[in-house]
């Protein structure tokens, strides 16, 4: 933290050195995964997002990628600490030039992240607004991706308890308590699913929204 005003819903970027650089880490960890296929070197940025942790201790960006004729989404989390017990879902260690080092995971994993997908999801909180720190000023930045949640503002949110995420084929299940998450590695693009508790995205060049997780009762 830099000690200066920080808004609720503002995700904080920083003009900063980044070893590895995140295509890199990308690059690296994309073909150790079961649910990818491809050239990992290909790969092109479609478009990211952020949420926001109301405590303001850990970065929250999905990437959508695509690779050669297929698009995936890749959920990570930044921490200055480890995660305790997420061992298995390190991705990767980064040197930040402002931060220091942060410890990269897939985010499925990590329970700060899974609970602002739930409240993007059934709640409808959107998506964080990039600030771009620019020394004594911040620049807001443009939106690559754009997120919808089927619920509304005025929806409770129940009371999640986060296990450990599981993945078949290319869907990952994330128990919480009296909801299951579904995450989708990759993302159908060429038709519309329908289903009453989702989470959707669009980017350029995608105005038709495409579901990226949904929610199910336990």
């Amino acid at each position: 933290m830099d000690g200066r005003p920080r808004l609720v819903g503002m995700a904080i970027i920083y003009d900063a050195e980044l070893i590895p650089s995140k295509s890199e880490l990308l690059i690296q960890w994309l073909p150790r995964q079961t649910w990818f296929s491809g050239d990992a070197a290909e790969l092109v940025l479609l478009g990211a997002f952020r949420f926001d942790d109301p405590a303001g201790e850990v970065g929250m960006e999905t990437h959508l990628l695509r690779v050669g004729e297929r698009t995936y989404q890749v959920p990570l989390t930044y921490r200055s600490v480890p995660l305790a017990g997420a061992e298995e879902f390190l991705v990767t260690t980064m040197e930040h030039s402002v931060l220091g080092t942060r410890w990269i995971y897939d985010a499925t994993a990590d329970p700060v992240y899974v609970g602002e997908l739930a409240a993007a999801l059934l709640a409808g909180k959107p998506q964080a607004q990039e600030m771009l720190d620019v020394g004594e000023s911040r620049q807001k930045l443009p939106e690559t991706a754009r997120i919808s949640g089927s619920g509304t503002s005025d929806a409770g949110l129940p009371e999640l308890s986060v296990g450990v995420p599981t993945t078949t084929d290319s869907v990952t299940s994330i128990p919480a308590g009296p909801l299951n998450f579904v995450v989708l590695r990759e993302l159908d693009t060429t038709r519309t699913l329908n289903h009453e508790d989702s989470l959707t995205a669009t980017w350029d060049g995608q105005t038709t929204p495409v579901v990226i997780a949904v929610a199910f009762t336990v």
